[in-house]
Parts: C-alpha cells; sequence; structure tokens
C-alpha cells in the first residue's frame, strides 16, 4: 500500500468511526481515540515518521486559530475573572500537580521533561464537550465559560509549553528567567496577533475575489505564527489573538459567498485536521511500545491513570477553592455550584495536546516517554469524562433552555425589526424606493416576522417577478439585519456562533438576490 493509498484509507476509516459515534450519540473523539489505537496495532501498515516541527506548524496554527474565530469578545469579557483564573491559576496548578506526580511516578522523567509533559496536559480540548452540550443543551453560560477557558487555555499553555521545551533543550530551567521569558514571548505574541489581524483584515477589505480571500483566510496562522517565531514571541498566542480580531470583524470584511463558502471550507479543514491527529498518534502507538519495551509499559499506564485523576482532581478542586474565594473577595455569586461541577468535569485532553506531544523535539529526554502518558491521558478522560458528562449534566436538572433552532430564530426575528424599523424611516424620507415597493417590503417582513413566532422561518417566498427597485430594497434591508446582527453580537447579547448561525441564512438569502439582480 502506498502512502497516498494509505491516506485515504484513514480518511474512509475516520468518515466510518465519526458516523458510528453520531449513530450511537457519543462524542467522535473517543472512537477516533480507540479507532486510532485498533489501527495501529493491525499488521502490514506501513510506517510513518512525523517531523515534530511540521506536525506542530500543520496542525496546531489553523485549530488555536479557528477556536479565536469563533470567541465572543463581550463574553469573555463578561466572564473575564473566571476565565482569566482558568488561564493563569488553573494552568499554573496543574503544570505543578502534573510534574510533581509524573517526577515522582516516572524513574525517566527528569524534572524538565516532567514540566514537559505538565504543559502537554495543561490544555483542555473543546470539541467532545460541546457535542455533549449541543446534543442536551446545556445552559448557555457553561458553554461560554468552557469555551471561552479552552481558547485562553491553550494560548498559555502552550506559551509555557515553548518555554519548558527550550529549558529542555538547553538542558537547565531556572523558574524567575522562565517567568520573565514567559511574560515576554506572551506580551510580543499578542502584539503580532493584532498588528497581523488589522493587516490581514485592511487586505481583505480590499480583495473580491472568493478563492483569493478564503486562500489568504488560510495562510493567515500559518504566516503570523511563522513571523512571531521569527521575532522569538509565542507564535501560538499570535494565531489565537488573530483569530478574535478577524473573527469580531468577520461581517466587514467578506461579501455574502465568499463568508458561506469560508465557513464550509474551515469547517471540513479543522474537522480533518483534529481527526488526523487521533488516528496518526494511534498509528505511531505500537512503534512507541517497542521503544519501550515491555518492562516499562505497565508502569507507564499506571502513572498515566494517575495522571489523569490529576489533571480531573485538580480541575474539578480549582471549580470550589479558586473560584469560591474569588467569589467571596469581591462579594459575588457568580457561577452556582452545579454549573461549576459540570464546568470542572469538562476538561477532557484531546487535539491539541496530542500536536504539541508529537511537536516535542527528538534530542529532548523522555520524549517516549511523555508522548505515551499523553495518549494514556487522553484515552482516560475522553472516556471516562466525556461518556460520563451527558449523564452528569441530566442529573444536574437544569432549567430547560430553548433549542438551537428556537435561539436562531430568536436572533433573526431582532433583525426584521430592524429591517421593519428601516422601511418605517424609508417611508417617511420618501426617497429611494417608491411606495409601492416599500408596501411590498414591508408586507414581506411582517409575513416573516409572523412566521417566526411560531419558532424558525421556513424560508422567503419567492414572487414570479421582481424589479429591480424590490431587489435592491430586499438587499438593502438584508443589510440592515446583517449590521443589527453585528451591534447584537458586540453588545453582548448574541454570542459569535449565534451570530454566524443567523447570519448564514442572511448571506444565503444576499446570494441568491445578488444573483437575480438586474438593472433596474
Amino acid at each position: 500500500m502506498s502512502e497516498i493509498e494509505f491516506l485515504f484509507a484513514l480518511l474512509v476509516a475516520i468518515v466510518l468511526l465519526v458516523s458510528l459515534a453520531r449513530q450511537l450519540g457519543l462524542p467522535y473523539p473517543i472512537f477516533l481515540v480507540l479507532g486510532g489505537l485498533g489501527l495501529g496495532a493491525l499488521p502490514g501498515l506501513p510506517e510513518i515518521e512525523l517531523d515534530p516541527e511540521v506536525v506542530f506548524l500543520v496542525f496546531v496554527p489553523p485549530l488555536v486559530h479557528a477556536a479565536g474565530y469563533q470567541a465572543s469578545p463581550r463574553r469573555l469579557l463578561r466572564d473575564v475573572r473566571p476565565i482569566a483564573l482558568a488561564a493563569v491559576v488553573l494552568v499554573a496548578a496543574t503544570i505543578v500537580a502534573v510534574a510533581v506526580a509524573a517526577h515522582a511516578l516516572v524513574d525517566e522523567l527528569s524534572w524538565t521533561a516532567a514540566f514537559v509533559l505538565a504543559t502537554v496536559l495543561a490544555p483542555t480540548d473543546l470539541v467532545a464537550a460541546t457535542a455533549v452540550f449541543r446534543r442536551l443543551g446545556a445552559p448557555e453560560r457553561i458553554v461560554n465559560l468552557v469555551e471561552g477557558e479552552n481558547l485562553v487555555n491553550d494560548a498559555t499553555a502552550l506559551t509555557a509549553w515553548r518555554v519548558a521545551v527550550a529549558a529542555a533543550v538547553a538542558g537547565t530551567f531556572s523558574l524567575g528567567a522562565a517567568a520573565v521569558e514567559l511574560l515576554l514571548v506572551a506580551g510580543g505574541g499578542t502584539l503580532v496577533g493584532l498588528a497581523g489581524g488589522w493587516a490581514v483584515a485592511w487586505l481583505r477589505r480590499r480583495l473580491d475575489d472568493a478563492l483569493v480571500e478564503i486562500t489568504v483566510t488560510l495562510l493567515t496562522p500559518y504566516l503570523l505564527y511563522i513571523g512571531a517565531e521569527q521575532l522569538e514571541v509565542s507564535g501560538i498566542l499570535a494565531a489565537v489573538v488573530s483569530g478574535i480580531y478577524l473573527g469580531f470583524y468577520d461581517h466587514d470584511l467578506s461579501d455574502a459567498a465568499t463568508r458561506i463558502q469560508a465557513f464550509g471550507f474551515w469547517e471540513i479543514l479543522v474537522f480533518l485536521l483534529e481527526s488526523l491527529l487521533f488516528v496518526l498518534v494511534g498509528l505511531q502507538f505500537p512503534t512507541l511500545l517497542d521503544d519501550l519495551g515491555e518492562g516499562t509499559v505497565g508502569t507507564l499506564l499506571v502513572a498515566g491513570v494517575v495522571l489523569s485523576l490529576v489533571v480531573m482532581g485538580v480541575r474539578m478542586l480549582h471549580q470550589f477553592t479558586t473560584l469560591e474565594l474569588d467569589e467571596r473577595i469581591g462579594g459575588r455569586d457568580d457561577i452556582p455550584w452545579r454549573e461549576r461541577v459540570v464546568v470542572g468535569w469538562a476538561g477532557m485532553r484531546g487535539a491539541v495536546s496530542l500536536a504539541v506531544a508529537l511537536a516535542i523535539p527528538l534530542g529532548v529526554e523522555g520524549r517516549d516517554e511523555i508522548i505515551f502518558l499523553t495518549v494514556v491521558v487522553i484515552v482516560v478522560t475522553l472516556t471516562v469524562q466525556g461518556l460520563s458528562l451527558p449523564l452528569l449534566i441530566r442529573a444536574m436538572r437544569f432549567p430547560e433552555e430553548a433549542p438551537d433552532q428556537r435561539r436562531h430564530a430568536m436572533v433573526r426575528f431582532r433583525t426584521i425589526e430592524a429591517a421593519l424599523a428601516q422601511i418605517g424611516r424609508m417611508s417617511l424620507a420618501g426617497e429611494a424606493f417608491d411606495a409601492v415597493t416599500l408596501e411590498r417590503g414591508r408586507a414581506l417582513y411582517a409575513q416573516r416576522a409572523n412566521q417566526l413566532a411560531g419558532e424558525c422561518a421556513d424560508g422567503v417566498p419567492q414572487p414570479e417577478s421582481d424589479t429591480g427597485a424590490w431587489l435592491r430594497l430586499r438587499i438593502e434591508l438584508l443589510q440592515i439585519e446583517r449590521a443589527r446582527l453585528a451591534q447584537l453580537r458586540d453588545e453582548g447579547e448574541i454570542t459569535t456562533p449565534q451570530m454566524n448561525a443567523v447570519q448564514r441564512d442572511i448571506d444565503l438569502e444576499l446570494e441568491r438576490l445578488a444573483r437575480r439582480m438586474v438593472p433596474a
């Protein structure tokens, strides 16, 4: 079997595993991890050698950039205290606890190698948790906390990983020097991300070719990561911050057709990158076992299970110590205990940890042990926490919230209100459109408002013949809807994913009208 044939076989396996997971109603990362391990045990498969630097460059920048793109800045600011505490206190506590436990449990791990492992296990995985949240309709506050924490955790933990790997390569470690370097590389990476995001936004506003613009969005995380690393600052933070910046201004950067195509492209890209990571690690696992030797594997398995308990325990302890103390000091009661339990249990490890484990330079002492322990912790947390998370959410008996379809309909209703208000202003002004065309627009949007009052829109009825004025009015009103939608997101009334879901409806309609547009 050639490498190309093998790659296609992997993609087929991914499709089958994900389909099976969805049929069973389970988070698909669990099946990909177990399926990858199963594939790795099959005889006759070609041996794949992954270059550490290539793995990190190919997988990590687009994954964290895409996560930043979906972030809701106002929601992040609204929960800035718990998210910041998770990004700093929880990440630091996890790194210290895992490093101490790993050094004590595994003789082969020096202190520097133990700290590298700890930074690998510090980032959480969003995919498995959000899959459960969407299916069960978890409270929106929980989703916001987990998504915000995951985004910032990736940035802080991977910046710490960069410092830890540099210390491991050098063979020396100084806590004071590491702290100073961490601040410098984090600050520099943030500045590069902001400057790069502004430059890319400036460029995208001047592009009118959808394929070229989507290619620019693909190149953005890679170029900013490489540029930041050349400046010896955090490329990961540059990718994350640029993603947040560009996601915030996305509604002004592209036309409807480009946004529709870009969304589909990135959804597939992120899915494939995450899926391939899980499968590729499973394929390397047999070789890893041979390198470690039978006598070491048993010890590492036990250590991996213990480290899984450590990361789960530290996270849950954080919810009821650090956050509790912060609320008492501030005189607030921000997060009910039921929500803390679910957020604490939603800390599975996944694709990002796999990528950074594989990206450890070959010369780092204890690299094989670190990768093995990382895989064990990922498997344990995904299976134990991922499979039990639905049961936990049901046991908490949260008040039932509106399903996504109804939420999207409610958001769209608010944009339609803005369009109706604009029709009223146009009627008073008596300019741009004649009274007949404006009344037609009023009737259409009133009908749509009635449709949405039930639960969600069924679509917009299309007249058999349209004048140019009618099409131009509808396009202008849809632009008003889109502007109001962005305003709701900017004001923190809705999240970026909610905005994107409703904006896709508006974009599709804009694209249909643009294709039918004829001179008046």
